[in-house]
């Protein structure tokens, strides 16, 4: 039988680690697991050989963090030397991530936090199903032109039929 795996955690480039992590921990309330290091290339130790046999060979170094959700989802945060902010990262008909999404029953609340931050909101807040259930969601943007989303309610819930 396959039963479903859980989410173990997501890899963010960023172009300022710093800037991100404060970000992420002020306005998600995200908490640090690891403090921003430099990794370098180098086939002594096994992050240097994992990274090389990832990145292949040149990237010389970079630098990470590590934080969680409150629900125990890993954010890993790297920044590497010639990191580039592209001037549209939305390029949603590509295949690839090109979102993920963050829970907060007080949406006005979170999507004003992002944009006192530096990030954006992409749309307007919108009810999910109308007139049925008060589920609502958001696009945003971090100021790091990442793009993600903020729903009112649970995944399962928003989703599921009979749910409220």
């Amino acid at each position: 039988m396959t039963y479903p795996r859980a989410f173990s955690h997501i890899g963010l480039s960023v172009p300022n680690l710093e800037a991100a992590v404060t970000f992420y921990h002020e306005v998600m309330g995200w908490y640090i697991v690891m403090e921003p290091s430099e990794v370098l290339e180098e086939r002594e130790t096994a992050i240097g050989q994992m990274c090389i046999d990832v990145f292949g060979e040149g990237w010389k170094t970079f630098k990470i963090a590590h934080m969680v959700t409150s629900d125990g989802i890993g954010i890993e945060l790297f920044e590497f030397a010639k990191s580039e902010k592209p001037e549209n990262n939305f390029e949603y008909w590509k295949s690839g991530v090109f979102h993920f999404s963050i829970q907060d029953p007080d949406i006005e609340g979170m999507v004003n936090k992002i944009v006192e931050a530096g990030g954006k909101q992409r749309m307007p807040i919108r009810e999910y199903y109308p007139n049925e259930k008060p589920y609502r969601m958001c696009y945003v943007e971090d100021p790091f032109g990442i793009i993600f989303e903020v729903y009112s309610h649970s995944y399962e819930v928003t989703y599921s039929k009979g749910a409220y």
